[in-house]
């Protein structure tokens, strides 16, 4: 009997090691699981995950990622150097995880015009990271309120951004802005079309507070980041020029060099209609035969148009 009594101690003692492990790991990791039911989990791989379905042959290219800033691991600043792909399509793991039979497979953030995330999560997504100065305006901007998204501009898996190209950028902007592709097809224009310039160097997409979303605070500021040796100050001043360039000069392109708004002197005639020995030219004649008017018009003489420092330059003709 003793040895009987025996045998049912020792089965319990051997259960008890199994019993401790039940309640110290399985246990736990059950009510981990139920806890963790209905809550947005990350992969425990990060990209790793991602890359075994979105690989070299998804119909989307995903590898030219880790060419560009988004991708380098290095920079603390990059998605890829913090949650990976995680840090922009949000949690993956319920995505990752292979769905039920007639079940979907869990959303995660996705972009796009097409994509189940809102407009206002996508572009939010962007703007936890691009909320420096040049994008402070961006809510409330031109192109926010046309219900616009970061990625119908920019490409984050190239490996350069189209858009951010010298030779490619305008044509991202024609696509809406098609009265400038015309402008910029005119005869005398700034070289955008030439690939030497871009739209942003005038403009920022992003937004701004000042007119046409232009980069400086007037019109002349911005024509002076190039034409330094028209903003003066002059001893005599044009005073057209100090008010606005485009009372003269059309921004994007013109049929009349150098982008003037009409030839002269029909241009200068618009202000200066009288007193004047060649009289006016309204393009029914000449009432002056004077070979000035007949050849070039007023820049024959008054050729420092802009301005002039000489003393005797008041009527700008030095």
């Amino acid at each position: 009997m003793r040895n009987h009594e025996k045998e049912p101690r020792k089965r319990l003692g051997s259960l008890i090691p199994v019993f401790l492990f039940c309640c110290c790991v399985v246990f736990p990791a059950l009510a981990d699981d139920s806890q963790d039911e209905g809550q947005n989990l990350y992969t425990r791989k990060g990209a790793d995950t991602c890359l075994k379905c979105h690989d070299e042959d998804y119909k989307y290219p995903i590898f030219p990622i880790f060419y560009n800033k988004h991708g380098n691991r290095n920079d603390p600043r990059s998605p890829m150097a913090q949650l990976q792909c995680e840090s922009c399509h949000g949690p993956g793991r319920a995505h990752a995880t292979e769905p039920k039979v007639g079940y979907e497979r869990a959303p995660i953030i996705s972009f796009g015009r097409n994509a189940s995330t809102s407009k206002q999560q996508q572009n939010g997504q962007c703007l936890q990271c691009h909320n420096d100065y040049g994008r402070q305006n961006w809510v409330g901007s031109a192109h926010e309120r046309q219900d616009m998204l970061c990625v119908d501009c920019h490409k984050l898996h190239e490996r350069h951004d189209p858009i951010l190209q010298v030779t490619q950028q305008s044509e991202f902007c024609y696509a809406c802005h098609k009265k400038q592709r015309a402008e910029f097809a005119r005869t005398s224009v700034h070289p955008v079309r030439y690939e030497k310039m871009e739209c942003t160097q005038c403009h920022n997409p992003h937004g701004a507070v000042t007119d046409a979303m232009l980069k400086t605070n007037t019109k002349n500021d911005t024509c002076y980041r190039c034409h330094a040796e028209k903003r003066g100050p002059y001893l005599w001043t044009h005073a057209p020029v100090a008010e606005d360039c485009g009372l003269c000069h059309e921004h994007h392109g013109s049929i009349h060099t150098p982008l003037l708004k009409k030839r002269a002197p029909l241009l200068c005639q618009q202000c200066h209609t009288s007193g004047h020995a060649s009289g006016v030219r309204d393009g029914s004649g000449v009432t002056s035969q004077s070979a000035f008017v007949l050849a070039k018009g007023c820049l024959n003489c008054h050729s420092q148009v802009h301005g002039s420092n000489h003393p005797s330059g008041v009527k700008l003709m030095r």
